[in-house]
C-alpha cells in the first residue's frame, strides 16, 4: 500500500516545492510593496516561452547563427534556457514595478485591477506571438525518461526537479536571511519610513525586489515547463496555487510558504492519484481546513485586532 503510494508522495513533493518557488516571488513583492501581483503568473508562464525559443531553438537571430545554435547539443541549450529565461524576463518585472509606482500607499485595489490588465496583456502578448497551441520543451536526454525501483518506475526529470526546487528555495533563503539586499527587504516590509530615514533609496529596493521576484517567478516557469506542458493560460494555473499557498502559510513567513506548498503539493498529488477531478478542488478544501482555526495562516503574526 505504501509502496503503491510511493510515486504519487513523490510528484506531490516535486509539485510541492515548485509550488512554493513560486510563491516566495509572490511573498517578496507582497510583503515589501504590499500589492498582491497578479501578473505574477503571466511572468512564470514568459519564462516557459522564453526557455521553449532558446531550447528549441525558435530565436529572433540571423538564420546562420540560429543554425550554429541549433547544433549546440540539447543538454547546452537547455543549461542555456534555465539561465537566460528568467533574465529574459526580468525587464517585464521591471517595467510593471514602474508601472505600479502611481498605485503605493493607495487602496490595494488599485494595484489589484492595474496588474489584472497587465496578466490580460502578457497573455494576448504570447499568444500573438507564439499562438494559441500547447509546446513541449525538450530536456537532455540524461534528465528524461524513467527507471526502475522497487519494481516501479519514476521518472527521472522531477527527481531533478525536486533537487533544483530546493537549491533554489536554500538560494533565496540565503539572499533574504544572509545578505545586506535581504535586510534591506526584511526592513521595508516592517517599515518603509525607517528604511527611507536610514538612507537607503526605497524606489532602487522595490525595483531590485520586484525583479528578484519575477526571476523566482520565470525560473519556476523553465522547472515547470516540461511538466505542465506550455501553453498561454499556464500563469493562471500558477498564480492561484502561489497566493493560496501566501495564505495558508502567513503572510510574510518564508517557511510558512515553503511548508504550505509542500502540503499543498501532497493534497494536489495524492488526491489527483486516486480522484482527478478532486485534484484542484483539494487545496482549496485544504485551504478552508486551515483558515477556520487559524486565520493568519501556519506561520502569520498575530495582528493588533487579535490581541
Amino acid at each position: 500500500m505504501i509502496l503503491n503510494l510511493m510515486p504519487h508522495l513523490v510528484n506531490g513533493l516535486t509539485l510541492g516545492l515548485l509550488f512554493a518557488l513560486i510563491a516566495l516571488g509572490f511573498m517578496l513583492i507582497l510583503g515589501l510593496m504590499e500589492q498582491i501581483n497578479l501578473a505574477h503568473g503571466s511572468l512564470f508562464a514568459l519564462g516557459a516561452y522564453f526557455a521553449y525559443a532558446i531550447a528549441t531553438p525558435r530565436l529572433p537571430i540571423p538564420p546562420d547563427m540560429l543554425q550554429a545554435w541549433a547544433a549546440v547539443p540539447l543538454g547546452w541549450r537547455y543549461l542555456a534556457a534555465v539561465v537566460l529565461a528568467p533574465i529574459l524576463v526580468a525587464p517585464f518585472g521591471a517595467l510593471i514595478e514602474r508601472l505600479m509606482r502611481r498605485t503605493y500607499g493607495k487602496d490595494p485595489l488599485y494595484g489589484l485591477l492595474l496588474t489584472f490588465g497587465i496578466a490580460m496583456v502578457l497573455e494576448d502578448l504570447i499568444r500573438t506571438v507564439w499562438g494559441t497551441r500547447d509546446y513541449t520543451l525538450p530536456v537532455p536526454r540524461d534528465l528524461s525518461g524513467g527507471f526502475f525501483f522497487l519494481d516501479l518506475i519514476w521518472s527521472r526529470y522531477r527527481f531533478w526537479a525536486a533537487a533544483f526546487a530546493v537549491a533554489a528555495i536554500a538560494a533565496v533563503w540565503l539572499i533574504v536571511e544572509r545578505t545586506r539586499f535581504g535586510a534591506m527587504v526584511k526592513a521595508g516590509a516592517h517599515d518603509t519610513e525607517i528604511v527611507q530615514a536610514l538612507g537607503i533609496d526605497i524606489g532602487r529596493l522595490r525595483t531590485g525586489v520586484f525583479i528578484f521576484g519575477t526571476m523566482l517567478a520565470a525560473l519556476a516557469g523553465v522547472i515547470m515547463a516540461p511538466i505542465w506542458g506550455i501553453r498561454p493560460h499556464m500563469g493562471v494555473d500558477a498564480v492561484v496555487p502561489a497566493f493560496l499557498v501566501i495564505v495558508l502559510g502567513g503572510v510574510g513567513s518564508f517557511w510558512g510558504a515553503v511548508l504550505a506548498g509542500l502540503l499543498v503539493g501532497m493534497v494536489v498529488g495524492l488526491s489527483g492519484a486516486y480522484a482527478s477531478e478532486w485534484s484542484l478542488l483539494s487545496m482549496y478544501l485544504l485551504l478552508i481546513a486551515v483558515v477556520t482555526f487559524r486565520a493568519r495562516g501556519l506561520f502569520g503574526k498575530k495582528s493588533a485586532l487579535e490581541a
